[in-house]
């Protein structure tokens, strides 16, 4: 380690994700892409409330060349790291969501949310508690707090900032409370007026001192985001295949020029699979035992070989998938998930999403055979990765986890990411200046061309400035956007954002019945193949069901890998599961049932009726 090379610091990662939780316990976003992250004990603590997810932001060395040196922290000699962080939520000042603002001809203007409150007035429709300043190792308590900012007089706390053991940043985000100042329902999916919830976004900066020397950190920007109800399972197309298409694109970075199977190829496709766990239509056409399920070892066999003897099977499945550039309306084609443009038009080929351009010429290259197998991922350990591909993970893991699409708008960050005027290089946002204001007025109309402009909205990040673009609150966006709404369809598809957002789920009882060892295999499918609504437990009328879903939206279970203790040839040995949800109390008497009818000898020995009884919620009339 040789100080005198160090020409710049930045910080890493560039973009930090951070997960509501209205629990005490914490555990840290992932480091490394695609990997799920570490919660001991289980993402939601022992009172059933859900653990927030903290970014850790470091600080690396850079030579003249932006080359990573070294990473440097409390432990490193003579070196002092002094952060500045500063969030706000601004969406209750921002303007409506229609539907994004780059779809050219088909992008909807829209008017500002709450639009009866007038200048200066706004202003009380921003949450912004001010910069907070951390230095030294463990360091926390309530002057690190953004606790005093205000919606109409009301404080509104967004989080705090600690430190580690070495110094290192840690963001934790909001609790997920979403209030209406006037005590009114909230009535529709992104544009609730009078009503704010606790996300955020904002710049994150540092000043460090090695050996006498003084640098101002590359800043980065920290995003606090609603949990993640799929731990474990990655979107098809992700903003980081979105990011990457972007700069490809613009000639920022060059793609590889070979095509690898198991880097390229098999993470969209085994997405796909894994979808399974979260909605039904995809565990019908990509599932266990589908002869298109891309997480059988055999199937995968025959894509990842690029002989001719596969080519028929390897152009079936690329042809299926749909093509970003096309011009028509193709609805039989994958993935199988709604577009931009769902709920505003019809018939057009952006009401469906699609993989990405880049994503598309690999797995047309594929299917050609002009590609190589290479190797399944392996599990690396952080902490032993060279220092330049340390910071490339952090980088990229971010962006891996969360959802590349459908924006309409989306629920963790949306479609501004895809323009470059976003971006200072590569997986870094170009911020604002540190004492600059975040413009929220840009006239009583916002449109494209507005927002597109240089020196509008996209040119340049502050406090609560990517955020805005979202629903207010977040938990009726999630609410809404589901899956299958059209009814009169053989599967519950499309979906939207399934894998952050579950639509039909393996329920924790089913997943007991197949590990009862007398259960016979064809009794264990039905099973195993029983899927139930994910939000069963907040009705189906709209406004209820949004509305229960701000109220208790910590009841909701979370879907996590468990093994199979009893395995069967037909399931897979790792299946996801829907566990921690907090639904009725009592015994399910349908479930007595279905565990007498297995003959299971406690049942049949005690009786069907010594159970504690449930407290049953069936649907009212004029809820049906």
């Amino acid at each position: 380690m040789d100080i005198n090379n160090i020409k710049k610091v930045a910080i890493y990662p560039a973009i930090g994700v951070a997960r509501i939780g209205n629990s005490k316990e914490y555990y840290l976003a992932p480091e490394l892409p695609g990997v799920t992250p570490v919660a001991e004990g289980g993402f939601k603590d022992n009172d059933n409330l859900f653990k927030k997810q903290v970014p850790r932001f470091r600080i690396y060395a850079l030579d003249e060349n932006d080359k990573p040196l070294f990473e440097i922290n409390t432990d490193t000699e003579d070196a002092n790291i002094e952060w500045r962080v500063h969030v706000a939520n601004r969406k209750a000042a921002w303007y409506q969501f229609n539907n994004a603002l780059d779809l050219g001809k088909y992008s909807i203007p829209s008017t500002k949310r709450n639009g009866a409150v007038a200048e200066p007035d706004r202003d009380q429709l921003v949450i912004d508690p001010g910069p907070r300043t951390i230095s030294g190792k463990n360091i926390s308590g309530p002057a690190y707090q953004f606790d005093n900012g205000e919606f109409y007089g009301k404080k509104v706390p967004l989080g705090e900032i600690r430190t580690d053991d070495k110094g290192r940043l840690l963001f934790f985000g909001g609790d997920g409370k979403s209030e209406s100042r006037l005590g009114i329902k909230a009535i529709t999916f992104a544009n609730n007026d009078d009503w704010h919830d606790d996300t955020s976004d904002g710049t994150v900066r540092a000043k460090v001192t090695i050996g006498g020397q003084t640098f101002e950190a590359k800043p980065a920007v920290v995003i606090c985001t609603p949990p993640n109800f799929g731990q474990g399972l990655f979107p098809v197309v992700s903003m980081l295949d979105v990011v990457n298409d972007l700069y490809i694109r613009e000639g920022w970075i060059k793609p590889r020029p070979e095509i690898d199977f198991y880097k390229d190829i098999y993470p969209i496709l085994f997405r796909m699979s894994s979808t399974q766990w979260v909605n039904e239509g995809f565990f019908m056409l990509f599932g266990t035992n589908s002869p298109s399920d891309f997480g059988n070892p055999e199937f995968i066999r025959q894509l990842e070989n690029p002989g001719a003897e596969y080519e028929a099977e390897r152009r079936r499945v690329f042809e299926w998938f749909r093509d970003r550039k096309s011009e028509i309306y193709e609805p039989t084609k994958i993935p199988p998930h709604y577009g931009d443009l769902f709920g505003d038009y019809l018939a057009l080929p952006a009401v469906d999403l699609a993989v990405t351009d880049t994503q598309y010429e690999k797995l047309r290259r594929w299917a050609d055979g002009d590609f190589i197998t290479g190797k399944p991922k392996e599990p690396v350990v952080f902490d032993e990765l060279p220092v330049i591909a340390q910071t490339i993970a952090l980088l990229k893991a971010p962006l891996e986890e969360c959802l590349g699409g459908p924006f309409h708008p989306g629920i963790e960050i949306t479609w501004p990411f895809r323009h470059l005027m976003m971006w200072s290089e590569p997986y870094r946002l170009k911020v604002l200046e540190e004492d600059s204001e975040v413009r929220d007025n840009y006239g009583g109309m916002l449109t494209s061309e507005i927002a597109l402009s240089p020196g509008g909205p996209l040119d340049g990040s502050g406090p609560g400035s990517v955020t805005r673009w979202l629903g207010v609150p977040w938990q009726t966006d999630e609410a809404s956007c589901l899956s299958g709404y059209d009814v009169t369809l053989y599967l519950p598809l499309p979906s939207f954002w399934s894998v952050r957002v579950p639509n039909t789920v393996l329920s924790k009882d089913s997943f007991d019945r197949l590990n009862v060892s007398t259960t016979n295999d064809g009794q264990k499918l039905k099973h195993f193949s029983y899927r139930v609504d994910w939000m069963r437990d907040f009705t189906t009328t709209y406004v209820t069901r949004i509305n229960n879903m701000i109220a208790k939206w910590h009841q909701l279970g979370i879907i996590t890998e468990h093994d199979l203790e009893n395995p069967s040839q037909f399931l897979p040995e790792a299946l996801w599961v829907e566990t921690d949800r907090k639904g009725p109390t009592g015994a399910d008497p349908t479930l007595i049932q279905v565990r007498h009818a297995e003959k299971e000898p406690l049942v049949a020995a005690r009786g069907l009726m010594e159970e504690t009884p449930r407290e049953s919620q069936p649907l009212k009339r004029h809820e049906l």
